[in-house]
């Protein structure tokens, strides 16, 4: 998505110089923010299609700029931080971050999750009826399922968790917001229902289930239903 605007969230200077610089020899049209306050007001006068975002900031902090943005915009928020803590990753994606890297990061990687944040920023999987990715179809509607052509039966349980994670494909997703989601909000502690659960789809949609392509694990945090294009 040639020309797209990211808005780059730091408060060092040879961050934003850095990426500044890389974001726009690959076409993109980038505008830096060094503190939380500039963010928001970056952010309100010209909605991103992207916001990267550094959580440790003076002033106003990244979660508190996360917070702020997703209240009022699906824009789609990458959070780049050398704060690896789980409890820092779980706390952005639940504040509604799509995403999260730990300095120091490989550029080619943060490109990639840009792209996969860009073509899904309109949430385009979540509202249509049939997703496709790779040789798996899944009907919302029928709530059929099919790999390689050949349907595959699952339990209205195991189909709930599947929808959940392919509505939200690409993201991280905390074992918190799985669970709320699937199984309702008394549920968001039990994660052992995802110990059992997730590893029962990986073995009827995975073609190697102990090397799984779509259903993959967030260390520390949860899961990501990756695309076969993510």
């Amino acid at each position: 998505m040639t020309g797209a605007r990211i808005l780059v969230v730091d408060d060092e200077q040879q961050v934003l110089r850095l990426l500044r610089t890389a974001l726009t020899e690959r076409g993109y049209d980038v505008t830096t923010a060094a503190s939380g306050e500039e963010a928001l007001a970056a952010s309100a006068r010209r909605t991103p299609d992207v916001i990267v975002l550094d959580l440790m900031m003076p002033g106003i902090s990244g979660l508190d700029v996360c917070r702020e943005v997703r209240a009022r915009s699906a824009v789609p928020i990458i959070v780049l931080s050398a704060r690896g803590e789980e409890r820092d990753k779980v706390l952005a994606l639940d504040l509604g971050a799509d995403d999260y890297l730990t300095k120091p990061f490989g550029m080619e990687e943060l490109l990639a999750r840009i792209r996969v944040a860009l073509r899904h920023g309109g949430d385009g999987a979540r509202r249509s009826a049939v997703f496709e990715s790779g040789d798996l179809r899944v009907d919302f509607d029928q709530r059929r399922v099919w790999r390689s052509r050949e349907e595959v039966r699952l339990t209205p349980t195991e189909f709930d968790l599947l929808k959940f994670l392919v509505q939200h494909a690409d993201k991280a997703l905390t074992h918190g917001m799985i669970l709320r989601a699937v199984w309702g909000p008394e549920y968001a502690g039990e994660s052992q229902y995802l110990r059992v659960y997730i590893p029962q789809l990986r073995r009827k949609l995975e073609a190697d289930p102990a090397r799984p392509r779509f259903i993959l694990t967030e260390p520390g945090v949860g899961y990501r239903f990756q695309t076969q294009d993510g």
